[in-house]
C-alpha cells in the first residue's frame, strides 16, 4: 500500500515542480518572450540529466557510497550544462563567471530538488522495510512462544481424562467436551493477537475445572473472579503461563489462590501459592522468561509484573487492556 502512496506523492511533487520551475524562468527571471525564449528549447536536456541523475546515478553511487565522487560530477555536469544553455542555446556572449552567476540555478536547483526528493522517499521506504522486517520477526517470535505454551496445557487435560478414564468413567464424556473447547481455543482462536476477555476467562475455567478433577484431595483451589466488564480483548494464553506455575510448583496439601480482577480497563491477575521455592525455581524461570517476552511485544510499557518471595510464592500481572 506504502509502494502505490509514494508513487502518487513523488509523481504530484514533480509535477508541481516543473510548473513553478517554467513558471519562474519564463515569467519571473526572463526578459525574453516564449517563442524567443532558449529555456524551452534547454529545458529538454534538462529534463534528461535530471531523470539520468534519478535514475542512474544516484541509486549507483548511494549504493556504492561514493558520495565525494557524486558531489564532483555533479558540479561538473552543472558546469558544462549551464555553458551549454549560455553559448548554445541564449548565446548571450557572456563571460563563464557572469554565465555562471546568470544561469547556473537553472540546472542545478532541479538536480538538488530531486535529488533531495529521491533521498527523502529512498529512506521512507527503508524504513517500512525494516518496520515491515520487525513486524514479521515479532509475528513469528510470537508464534513460537505460544507453540511452547499450546501443548504443555493440552498434555496436562489429556493426563486428566485418561485418569478418569480409568477411575470415574462416567464423567469422561463432560470432560473430553471441556477439552474440545480448551482445544478450539487453543488450535484456532488464540492464533489471532488479540481474542476476546470472556473467550480466554472461560479457557481459564475450564483450566481450573480440570485442576480440581486432578487435584482433589491433595490440594485446595481458590478461584475468584471480579470482572466488571467483559467488553474488552487481551492476547491470548498469558494468564495461564501464572496459573499454571502455581499448580505444578505448589507443595501437597497446601491452597493456591487465583484471583482475576478487572477494572477501569486494567486487569489484575495475582496467583499465590507454597512452593519448594529450591526445587522450582529453575522450572518457573522458563516458562517466567517467555511470558516476559510476549508481554514485552505486545504491552510494552502497558504492564507490571512482579514478584514476592514469602512465605507463599506470589505472582501479581497489571494489563492496561484499554
Amino acid at each position: 500500500m506504502n509502494f502505490f502512496n509514494y508513487k502518487i506523492s513523488k509523481i504530484l511533487i514533480h509535477i508541481l515542480f516543473w510548473s513553478l520551475f517554467i513558471f519562474v524562468s519564463l515569467f519571473y527571471f526572463s526578459d525574453y518572450y516564449w517563442a524567443e525564449n532558449p529555456f524551452l528549447q534547454y529545458l529538454s536536456i534538462l529534463v534528461v540529466i535530471v531523470y539520468a541523475n534519478d535514475f542512474v546515478m544516484l541509486p549507483y553511487f548511494e549504493k556504492k557510497k561514493w558520495y565525494t565522487l557524486y558531489i564532483l560530477i555533479i558540479a561538473v555536469i552543472s558546469f558544462l550544462a549551464t555553458q551549454l544553455y549560455c553559448n548554445v542555446f541564449a548565446q548571450c556572449g557572456c563571460s563563464v563567471a557572469k554565465c555562471l552567476s546568470d544561469y547556473v540555478w537553472q540546472t542545478i536547483v532541479p538536480i538538488i530538488f530531486f535529488s533531495f526528493i529521491w533521498m527523502l522517499f529512498r529512506y521512507l521506504e527503508k524504513k517500512d522495510e525494516v518496520e515491515a522486517i520487525k513486524q514479521k520477526h515479532t509475528e513469528m517470535e510470537l508464534k513460537f512462544l505460544k507453540s511452547q505454551i499450546n501443548p504443555h496445557v493440552l498434555f496436562n487435560n489429556l493426563n486428566t481424562i485418561y485418569s478418569y478414564s480409568l477411575e470415574k468413567p462416567a464423567q469422561v464424556p463432560e470432560l473430553i467436551l471441556m477439552l474440545s473447547n480448551n482445544l478450539k481455543h487453543v488450535l484456532y482462536e488464540s492464533n489471532a493477537t488479540f481474542v476476546s476477555l470472556e473467550k480466554e476467562l472461560e479457557f481459564i475455567d475450564n483450566y481450573i475445572k480440570f485442576q480440581e478433577i486432578r487435584t482433589e484431595g491433595i490440594k485446595t483451589i481458590s478461584y475468584k473472579k471480579d470482572i466488571l466488564d467483559h467488553n474488552y480483548k487481551i492476547a491470548p494464553l498469558l494468564l495461564i503461563t501464572l496459573i499454571e506455575n502455581a499448580f505444578k510448583h505448589s507443595v501437597m496439601n497446601t491452597t493456591i489462590d487465583i484471583h482475576i480482577v478487572v477494572s477501569n480497563g486494567v486487569l489484575t491477575c495475582i496467583c499465590a501459592n507454597e512452593c519448594d521455592e529450591a526445587k522450582s525455581r529453575k522450572n518457573q524461570q522458563i516458562g517466567l522468561q517467555n511470558l516476559k517476552k510476549r508481554l514485552e511485544l505486545i504491552y510494552k510499557n502497558k504492564y507490571e509484573l512482579t514478584f514476592n518471595h514469602g512465605k507463599l510464592y506470589i505472582v501479581t500481572l497489571k494489563l492496561n487492556l484499554s
